[in-house]
């Protein structure tokens, strides 16, 4: 509530999808399953946010957690990740390089000085492997 907030005024971010970071003590003092939506879905982001719960652990280093818009808690997010460290670099609060720690793994962001651009390195797995039974698309028309 704006009388009572629970948390700090957020940084706004566009990674080319809206972004708002709450930085704060511990990401895991707030129930962010329970207000994620709501700050989701607050008036001021009329195309919905994510929601990110930031620590700055040192200027290197970040713990995220990420409520991402449409989809809900999320394991990583590299859009969320590149937003929390542009922000925390735009606050002094980290250099232009930092390990961004999630959930379901690392990454290491880079705001480059001469151009601007964001670069994520990270680790890559395949998490599933499936196939679409071809009865879904009977009757959709073959695009050229």
């Amino acid at each position: 509530p704006i009388d009572d907030p629970i948390l700090p005024s957020p940084a706004a971010v566009s990674m080319g999808n809206p972004h708002a970071i709450f930085f704060v003590d511990d990401v895991d003092a707030y129930d962010l399953a329970r207000i994620g939506p709501m700050l989701e879905n607050h008036p001021i982001f009329p195309d919905r946010a994510n929601i990110s719960l930031a620590h700055v652990v040192s200027e290197s280093r970040i713990r995220l957690r990420v409520w991402e818009r449409g989809v809900g808690l999320t394991q990583a997010c590299g859009s969320a990740a590149c937003a929390a460290l542009v922000a925390a670099a735009r606050k002094k609060m980290t250099g232009r390089e930092a390990v961004v720690a999630l959930p379901g793994g690392e990454l290491t962001i880079r705001w480059r000085t001469g151009d601007d651009h964001v670069l994520m390195t990270g680790p890559v797995e395949l998490e599933h492997e499936g196939r679409f039974d071809p009865a879904l698309f009977a009757g959709v028309p073959e695009t050229a």
